[in-house]
């Protein structure tokens, strides 16, 4: 028994992919995750590993994420994007006497060629495998997801719909670290009751979900979210802690608010004249950000002031001795009030580290070692937890409907702007189910030709549907720079669906098939009856 304290990161990119043109900027949001908050955060854990420092972080990398990070066209535009931003940090060195920011281009040019020489050298562009060397240290837990990241609690009136989402997710991690994983993320952390069986069935042993799901509960236990429930299926569940959570990611009071770190929305690439930006534009010549920044943050609107790395590490300096401090505190609080064994989970979107928050992986490490150095808590992991407590008996629950969303539900996701996308959604959802039901049924009356074909529309429905069913594309439709684009990519997954719907009444797809499935290289092996009848 001890006191533990748990970093839950959820790092997800929807699937994008375009090789059809040189520069697509949706495509630069796998590019930028990698150079601004994977290389960084895989540098300072093995860093902290070789120093023999003591910690154990969670991390989720969704199954679109890992493909994309296995995918060799995409790896080859990742090493273009890091050359790209290395060309405009060369620059802007030259055109530091026009700015007075040389110095500090220099800076990001020597940081950015060490991220790339360990991505290219080191780990040569395999960061699933560096992760993989983490958890097999010890260090790290990767916990499975659902397969597009769909928000599952609006896909529940289709249940095989959510079972196709959980099944083909939890494929992916074994197929990418062979063996199957104990936790699972809930995109958005969003739940309802019924994913507790579904969830267990599968073979996983704990979720993790908003605090009020579980406090909400008609069986909230006073100790909750510091200790986890368990359903009535054997599902374990953890709650985020809304507080200390909050004390990084909240945009009003939050850490990274503070007016010492650097500002994420002052950039190089919103500030500079256009022509200069040109060569670094996709073709529609919309300005985007680059990664290069020079300002600190300004809190009220006023005048930005030059970014100052002294000042950034005094902060960093005093937010992470404040959250070890207030962890080690409100842990002793806790035990002191009788709790037992309590567990803080803090859990965040990864890219808040390095690339909203420039400072937020120092910030991770600083707290790593400054717990390490008190020795009055442990950052943990809930799989190593619950093997730690396996003679502790925790509280049932069942954790109502919720989600880290706006409002603490799925308003997000069910707006003016995004709300058509449901329907048409379940209506696609209830004729693959029923179409994958009479094929199950009637399988012995169709010839070994009849079989293969309609399995092969079974599999291409079955991925446009999960494609579709991405909950970044409807939350990206509240937002009006990318809504053309998420409703375009929502619209041809239900064309590319509806053009192998045709199909099912033939008796062969006359190579239809060999267009429409190399549009989207993602999950082109899913067993056909991944989405049969439930129960």
């Amino acid at each position: 028994m001890s006191r533990n304290c748990s970093i839950v990161l959820n790092a997800h990119v929807p699937w994008v992919r375009h090789p059809e043109v040189p520069h697509c900027l949706e495509e630069d949001w796998l590019h930028s995750a990698v150079l601004e908050t994977h290389l960084p955060l895989l540098e300072m854990l093995f860093r902290l590993r070789e120093e023999g420092v003591p910690y154990k972080l969670t991390l989720n990398l969704s199954p679109t994420f890992l493909a994309m990070l296995q995918d060799r066209s995409l790896k080859r535009r990742t090493i273009a994007y890091l050359d790209r931003t290395l060309r405009l940090c060369r620059d802007e060195v030259e055109r530091g006497d026009v700015t007075g920011f040389g110095s500090l281009a220099e800076t990001y040019e020597d940081r950015f060629y060490k991220l790339r020489s360990l991505f290219i050298d080191d780990w040569h562009g395999d960061l699933v495998h560096a992760y993989t060397n983490l958890r097999d240290s010890g260090h790290l837990e990767l916990t499975a997801s659902a397969a597009t990241h769909g928000l599952l609690p609006l896909l529940m009136r289709v249940p095989e719909s959510v079972q196709a989402q959980v099944r083909a997710g939890i494929r992916q991690y074994v197929q990418c670290f062979g063996r199957m994983p104990q936790g699972f993320w809930l995109p958005e952390c969003a739940h309802v009751p019924a994913l507790s069986a579904m969830l267990k069935n599968e073979g996983i042993d704990w979720t993790l979900v908003e605090e009020h799901g579980m406090t909400d509960s008609h069986q909230s236990d006073e100790a909750f979210p510091f200790i986890p429930g368990v359903t009535r299926e054997g599902l374990i569940i953890f709650g985020r802690d809304q507080n200390s959570s909050s004390e990084i990611w909240s945009a009003d009071e939050g850490y990274p608010g503070d007016g010492r770190y650097r500002d994420f929305m002052r950039d190089v690439g919103l500030d500079a004249p256009i022509e200069y930006l040109r060569e670094y534009l996709d073709d529609s010549e919309q300005r985007q950000f680059t990664g290069l920044k020079y300002f600190r943050t300004s809190r009220d609107n006023d005048e930005s002031e030059p970014y100052d790395e002294e000042l950034a590490n005094k902060a960093l300096e005093e937010h992470s001795m404040h959250f070890v401090s207030s962890r080690g505190a409100q842990l002793a609080a806790l035990e002191a009030n009788g709790l037992a064994n309590p567990m803080i989970v803090c859990a965040f979107d990864a890219d808040l580290f390095g690339h909203w928050w420039y400072e937020g992986t120092s910030f991770l490490e600083r707290i790593f070692r400054k717990a390490a150095e008190r020795g009055d808590f442990i950052f943990t992991n809930p799989s190593s937890y619950l093997t730690d407590s396996h003679e502790q008996t925790f509280p049932t629950v069942t954790p109502v409907s919720s989600s880290w969303g706006e409002g603490g539900y799925f308003e997000t996701w069910t707006s003016e702007s995004n709300n058509w996308v449901h329907s048409e959604i379940q209506k696609r959802a209830e004729q693959l189910a029923r179409f994958v039901y009479l094929f199950r049924e009637n399988r012995d009356d169709f010839t070994a030709e009849a079989i293969i074909h309609r399995q092969r529309c079974i599999q291409l429905l079955t991925k446009e549907l999960l494609l579709a069913q991405s909950s970044d594309w409807a939350f990206l439709m509240n937002n009006e720079p990318s809504r053309e684009y998420a409703e375009k990519r929502t619209r041809d997954h239900f064309a590319n669906f509806d053009r192998i719907w045709v199909l099912t009444t033939k008796s062969s797809d006359d190579g239809e098939f060999d267009e429409i499935d190399p549009l989207n290289p993602i999950y082109s092996d899913l067993p056909w009856n991944l989405f049969e009848p439930c129960g």
